[in-house]
């Protein structure tokens, strides 16, 4: 009796073991995420708020109505947001993609694609969020 619950017992701290790993696993993954406080505006494919081709985004991405995608201020660049980087933005369900990238003098901003719903844009107007992402790995030489 006494050594069936031994064994009963060790594999309990057995199981308890494997489940203390598996959480630090994902609490090693969830902490690679990135987040940050920023200024949230929105944009549209309209000529007066673009330079050039209203439609292309500054990396030559073509947006299109109904995309989820987001430009980034340069400075975000270099905290791991690039091209094609998936963020969440608090208060908008789903991921972004970014596309699209701001002139120099913009800190610590993005600005969300809305396509061609210019009342949208102004009814969004200027908030803060936080964005949340993980950072791409950094790109090996000749890819």
């Amino acid at each position: 009796m006494l050594q069936r619950l031994a064994k009963v017992l060790a594999q309990g701290l057995l199981v308890v073991a494997l489940a203390a790993l598996d959480l630090t696993a994902c609490t090693r993954q969830e902490s690679d995420e990135r987040s940050l406080r920023v200024t949230a505006t929105a944009y549209n494919s309209v000529s007066h708020q673009t330079q050039g081709d209203p439609s292309l985004g500054a990396w030559g991405d073509r947006l299109r109505p109904g995309m989820k995608a987001i430009a980034v201020s340069r400075d975000l660049l270099a905290q791991g947001l690039q091209r094609g980087s998936r963020v969440r933005v608090d208060g908008l369900e789903g991921e972004y993609l970014v596309l699209d990238k701001m002139p120099g003098r913009w800190r610590r901003k993005i600005d969300i694609y809305m396509g061609n719903d210019v009342a949208g844009a102004r009814d969004w107007g200027r908030r803060k969020v936080t964005i949340r992402w993980s950072p791409s790995p950094p790109k090996e030489e000749g890819s």
